[in-house]
Parts: C-alpha cells; structure tokens; sequence
C-alpha cells in the first residue's frame, strides 16, 4: 500500500460563509466542479474543526457562524449549503442578533438570512398565533428562553434564546481553527 506524504495542514485559506458560501482567501468560489470537490470532502474531527481533506492534506475551514447553513429547499423543506436534505430538526434557538438556528442530526445549523421571512410565520406565541414583531423583539432580548415557538412539519420546538459568542462552544465547534505547535525534539508527547 501506498503511503502518502507527509502534507502540512492548511490554515486562513477556506471559508465557509453565514450564506453556505465558500471562500478562498476571501473570494467567493463560483467554478461549481471546484464547490462539488468541497462538498464531497467536508468533515470535521474529534476536537470540532471543521476541514476539507484533499487528498493528504487537510485544509481547515474558518466558519463565519456555523459549520451548517440551511436554505428552504421548498416552502416546506429545508436543506444544507451541501444540498442534503434537513429530516427532523432536534432544536431551535435564536440570538441577540436576530439569527434563527436550528440543531439538526448533522450539528448546529444558521438558517441563511435569506430565508429567515419566509420562516417567521413558524414562530409562535404560546397560543398558537404568529409571532408579531414585538413578541420577537422580546424574546430576543430575553437570555435563556422566550416564550415562543417554532412550528415545523407538525412540531412545536420550544425557542431558546443565546448570545452570539456562546455558539460554538456551546454546540462543540472550533469557528477558526488554529495550528498547533509542533512539540519539539527530545519533549514528550
């Protein structure tokens, strides 16, 4: 068998954005072979970095928000910046910024802003009713919890509310991943 090389990992190139946009160096990628290429080789490892292996080298990925964004698919379907279908959502949240997230089997997903319009008539109070503006404004500024919900294909999930900066540790993720020194001859592991 073969042994590949020994590759350094790369770090600051790949981006992924809070719209499920990739970004090389800043750019935003359009050449969709290169985007299938990502797709495909997207992972993460023990520690919550998120990466994409190309072939021996891993190229780790800063996360503007989250390492999921979903996008409504349909009026009723929600799916991943990789076109997977999203089946249950476990848990929503949503923070002091507005930003709607949904915890799906895959981890922690921002729902792209895009979206976020056609999704407000699935929050609602307690009664059932849709949340208005106020109601929303108010459980944004409520640490913790709200009194709403969000109504999704037949479930009712409670609304947590959480700060921003709490995200990633929070749901086990690294949102710029760091080299690692290298420990030095003679040290101990």
């Amino acid at each position: 068998m073969l042994r590949w090389p020994n590759v350094p990992a790369c770090y600051g190139w790949l981006a992924l954005d809070r719209r499920g946009r990739w970004r090389l160096r800043g750019e935003a990628l359009s050449h969709a072979g290169l985007i299938d290429f990502l797709n495909r080789q997207y992972a993460h490892d023990a520690d919550g970095n998120y990466f994409v292996q190309n072939g021996p080298q891993r190229v780790f990925v800063e996360l503007e928000y989250t390492p999921w964004v979903l996008r409504l698919a349909a009026p009723d379907r929600l799916e991943t910046q990789l076109g997977e279908e999203v089946g249950e959502i476990r848990a929503a949240a949503i923070d002091e910024e507005g930003n709607l997230l949904l915890e799906t089997a895959a981890g922690i997903a921002l729902l792209c802003d895009r979206d976020l319009p056609a999704l407000l008539d699935c929050l609602q109070l307690a009664d059932g009713r849709p949340a208005d503006d106020d109601a929303l404004l108010a459980a944004i500024a409520q640490p913790g919890g709200s009194a709403l919900t969000l109504a999704w294909q037949g479930a009712r999930l409670p609304l947590q509310t959480l700060l921003r900066a709490q995200v990633a540790q929070r749901y086990g993720f690294v949102s710029s991943p760091q080299e690692t020194p290298a420990a030095s001859p003679g040290s101990a592991p």
